[in-house]
Order: C-alpha cells, then sequence, then structure tokens
C-alpha cells in the first residue's frame, strides 16, 4: 500500500501510543487509535490498564462532535462485537461519523476478525487495512490464535 506521508506520520504516532500500554492490557491487546480532522489530532488513545476502555473509545471521547467527518487511525481492527454487550468500536466510529478509518492489522479474535471493518462499510465508511502493517505486527506477536495462552 502506497500512503500518504500523513497517514504514515499519524499511524506511527497510533503505535507508539499501543507500544506504550504493551503488558498491561490484561488479556486484551494494546492498541493505539489517533483520530484527525483538517491535519490536526482531536482525540488520541491506548487500551486501557486491564484492557478497558478500548483505544478508539478513549479518542472518540476525545474527539467529541469533532470526530464527524475525521480520519480514524488504529493498530488493530476495531472490534465488530464487544464480550460485554455494549456498542462495539466499529458501532462507535459509525455513529460518530467519521469520515475513513485506516488500520494497520487485522484482528484474529472471534469479536473482531472482520466483523469491524463490516461495520464501518456497511455503515459507508472507507477502510483501508495494511497501513505500516509490518511496524505494528510486532504488537500483537503473543496476541494470536495460535497462542494456547489466550484460549482461542
Amino acid at each position: 500500500m502506497t500512503a500518504d506521508p500523513d497517514d504514515s506520520a499519524h499511524m506511527r504516532r497510533a503505535i507508539a501510543l499501543a507500544r506504550a500500554n504493551l503488558g498491561r492490557t490484561g488479556e486484551n491487546p494494546s492498541v493505539g487509535c489517533v483520530i484527525v480532522k483538517d491535519g490536526r489530532t482531536i482525540g488520541e488513545g491506548a487500551t486501557g490498564k486491564g484492557g478497558r476502555p478500548h483505544a478508539e473509545e478513549i479518542a472518540l471521547d476525545q474527539a467529541g462532535g469533532a470526530a464527524r467527518g475525521a480520519i480514524t487511525y488504529v493498530t488493530l481492527e476495531p472490534c465488530g462485537e464487544r464480550s460485554s454487550g455494549a456498542a462495539s468500536c466499529g458501532e462507535r466510529l459509525v455513529a460518530a461519523g467519521v469520515a475513513r478509518v485506516v488500520i494497520a492489522c487485522a484482528d484474529p479474535s472471534v469479536l473482531a476478525a472482520g466483523q469491524g471493518p463490516d461495520r464501518l462499510r456497511a455503515g459507508g465508511i472507507p477502510v483501508e487495512t495494511g497501513l505500516l502493517a509490518d511496524e505494528a505486527a510486532g504488537l500483537y506477536a503473543a496476541y494470536s490464535p495460535r497462542n494456547p495462552e489466550r484460549g482461542i
């Protein structure tokens, strides 16, 4: 994928956010999210300690209504379903009216596995995947369906 230099810079910031929380998110992966509008960051977050809240929730809360029409950069695809029954990150991004979502890596979890991007597309939001995937992949080496400790 050939990326706009700004896209790469924003995704690198999301990767840095996720990296800073590695090992602090319990069973959940550490995800970074950056929301940008008119070239300015309006929200950012990383998965909270113990795995909640999700990075997208934090970033959307910071951005508020300004998220409408913004671009979201996320290191791992947004969840499409929540084990708690709460609105998924995919649903929240659609409700916020973001204009585009750029994702580094796919999520093998049964609560994601393409569901988040499918929700986004069904909501009319263009989704791009694979931006800086090689750089972000190291964040998720221990988070894999092949890792028996995860029970997936």
